[in-house]
């Protein structure tokens, strides 16, 4: 963006004490969108102040997060939530600049690969065993407990750079897979755990049954790929001391997941210097609303 004597005015104005006359400097540089973050990186190179250094590394994170801020909010208002694009949204958080082309070469190499191996034989079982050893054994996938003092393992780029994610990822990495290749495995609300299933393929995902857990023919452990049958999930409620309701057998929506990716992320930033991301990457969540079920038809009355 060409400098203008405005932009060279407020630029002078970064280092003024006062507190509202930064904010409104702040401000007003934001107004100008992210057309201005070349400026903005420019002063930071010919800035020996570490102080100024910072303010400007909090303003192009401001721009950053209102330009992430619309496209969370475009992706939630698609009228399908691809899950790939919502996982690089959230990577974008702590990468703004991160390209995604090699993402999408790296989930595309990956697809091609299980589809080279799945037929229209194949058992459901046999088809999830396909899956699991690609991602697991070809391309040595590793899993993680999930844990909050690493971060880089809930982002999808670093995931796939480093083949190693936590149980939320790997399960994103999973169901996005298993979507390019219609394979019918969602992600379910088990608490404590961030579990997969495989749902009989006369399953419409928009209904909601009293039946939920029988309604899956297994469940799948995203850190490892290993199955699960119903004993093994009854038995882990009974550990927990939690009755199985059927609302934990649910398949959750794209929009969920990525909203579980955002909460369980935020959890990173849990110190006083870096707790205000926590507060954005809940405000992301929040951007992303799920729409009420749509309410049967009302049964038509007596004729008059």
């Amino acid at each position: 963006m060409e400098e203008t004597k405005e932009i060279s005015a407020l630029f002078h104005l970064l280092d003024d004490p006062d507190t509202e006359v930064y904010q409104a400097v702040s401000t007003r540089i934001i107004d100008f969108g992210k057309g201005i973050i070349p400026n903005l990186e420019n002063l930071w190179e010919n800035t020996i102040s570490e102080e100024i250094q910072e303010r400007i590394e909090q303003l192009i994170h401001r721009l950053h997060l209102r330009d992430l801020s619309e496209e969370v909010s475009l992706w939630n208002n698609n009228t399908h939530q691809d899950l790939l694009t919502g996982a690089l949204l959230a990577a974008r958080f702590q990468y703004p600049e991160l390209a995604t082309a090699q993402v999408f070469q790296e989930v595309e190499k990956l697809r091609r690969n299980i589809w080279l191996e799945l037929n229209n034989y194949l058992t459901p079982l046999e088809q999830v065993n396909v899956l699991t050893s690609i991602l697991y054994n070809y391309y040595s996938l590793r899993g993680a407990e999930v844990g909050y003092q690493h971060p880089e393992e809930f982002l999808i780029n670093k995931q796939l750079e480093s083949k190693r994610g936590n149980a939320i990822a790997n399960g994103i990495l999973y169901l996005i897979v298993s979507e390019l290749l219609d394979v019918p495995i969602r992600a379910i609300n088990i608490p404590r755990q961030f579990v997969l299933a495989y749902f009989k393929t006369d399953y419409d995902f928009h209904r909601h049954t009293t039946d939920m857990l029988y309604r899956a023919e297994f469940f799948i452990d995203p850190m490892s790929g290993q199955v699960f049958t119903h004993k093994d999930v009854e038995n882990y409620f009974k550990r927990i001391n939690v009755p199985p309701v059927p609302s934990y057998f649910k398949p959750l929506s794209n929009k969920r997941v990525i909203q579980i990716l955002l909460e369980e992320f935020a959890k990173c930033f849990d110190t006083d210097k870096t707790r205000y991301k926590q507060q954005e990457l809940v405000g992301l969540a929040e951007l992303i609303v799920e729409e009420p079920p749509t309410p049967p038809p009302a049964p038509e009355g007596p004729p008059v």
